[in-house]
């Protein structure tokens, strides 16, 4: 029988993943063949190949930095190396479309369909595009965007190759039940309950500060802390109304309804799940690293609509730690009442029936 053949690719974190699995999933249902490629040993090989029906390939990647580094020099072979493998997968498996999340673990993938022909799509999830999508853009059939600013902002430099879409997130997260959540953690109805994590991979400041702050917080919250995977050890203590977990699978849904409020990274996926949601959010964006400027103006983005306050990391004490959580708390009427009045838009089924056009063109093309 007759499949149509995609791959999927992006990773480095787990926000360069999540949209794709979404969309995996999706197209599972119609049966399609998918591929993703990725890094060996990256997040994305983790999260993807729990999946038996998607093929995944690893090829070689290396991190494309702004600054100078003597790494820079062996990544650069490595990127080549991976661009010349990903082009005899792509060549192999000849896919109808390659759809990027971005992360520089995309770039051979990306670079190697475009070398076969086979139509790119890219998703930016971002506000402000990665340094691997401004570089994979170039390659793309067409760049869908996350926020409705960041089409705008592309559209002026040059191309016309950009459409927004809105943010790709689980719809399925609002079937969580706060009673089940209250069940698991063995919390009382009757006082607010905060959530706080780090992101996929945690954080170690904020990990620390929590233990810092915790028996002040206690006095007023229940508190789910979400440390990250190895982030979690005999240091941490055991009070009632305190729940930490490295990760948490089957039951997030459920944590993730029954917050009052989070404490979270500013990640695209992250921020879009809580406005979904409706979880007035203190955002703490990354201080360091390739993610620094997404992510803080991502946080900028939402605290300009009511939906968030920003503490930024080098400004992360006990006293600003608390202070920003009374305040959010005091605030959260307001800023429901600002994400009530955001509207969402159906993501989704948008990017899925660009992947389901761009096909369509490959075998009227093919057939002619």
């Amino acid at each position: 029988m007759f499949k149509r053949r995609i791959i999927f690719t992006g990773g480095g974190s787990a926000g360069h993943v999540t949209a794709n699995l979404i969309l995996i999933s999706r197209l599972l249902q119609e049966q399609w063949e998918i591929h993703y490629i990725g890094s060996k040993h990256g997040i994305e090989r983790q999260l993807i190949g729990k999946i038996p029906a998607v093929h995944y390939h690893a090829v070689a990647t290396g991190k494309l930095r702004r600054y100078w580094a003597w790494a820079n020099v062996s990544d650069v072979f490595k990127i080549i190396l991976g661009v010349l493998q990903a082009y005899l997968l792509i060549l192999r498996i000849k896919p109808h479309v390659c759809f990027s999340l971005g992360g520089f673990v995309a770039v051979p993938a990306v670079v190697g369909a475009r070398w076969n022909r086979v139509p790119v799509l890219i998703l930016e999830p971002d506000l402000h595009p990665g340094l691997a999508n401004r570089l994979s853009r170039r390659y793309a059939q067409m760049m869908c965007t996350t926020f409705m600013d960041t089409a705008t902002f592309a559209s002026t430099k040059g191309s016309g190759k950009t459409m927004y879409v809105g943010p790709v997130i689980r719809e399925e997260l609002k079937l969580g039940s706060r009673a089940r959540g209250i069940h698991f953690c063995r919390f009382v109805s009757d006082r607010p309950i905060l959530l706080i994590m780090g992101g996929s991979q945690g954080s170690e400041k904020l990990n620390r500060m929590v233990l810092e702050t915790l028996p002040e917080l206690l006095k007023r919250y229940q508190i789910i802390h979400i440390c990250g995977t190895g982030k979690l050890n005999s240091s941490f203590p055991s009070f009632a109304g305190y729940k930490a977990f490295e990760y948490v699978h089957e039951e997030l849904a459920d944590l993730m309804v029954m917050a009052d409020m989070v404490v979270s990274r500013a990640g695209s996926n992250a921020i879009h799940e809580w406005l979904l949601l409706r979880k007035p959010m203190l955002l703490i964006p990354h201080a360091n690293g390739g993610s620094r400027v997404g992510q803080t103006l991502n946080a900028k983005y939402f605290q300009e609509r009511g939906y968030a306050r920003v503490l930024q990391e080098e400004e992360l004490t006990a006293q600003t730690f608390l202070r920003d959580i009374n305040l959010v708390y005091m605030e959260r009427d307001r800023m429901v009442g600002h994400m009530r009045a955001s509207g969402t838009d159906n993501a989704v089924d948008k990017v899925l029936q660009l992947i389901r056009t761009t096909v369509s063109s490959v075998e009227r093309a093919e057939h002619e």
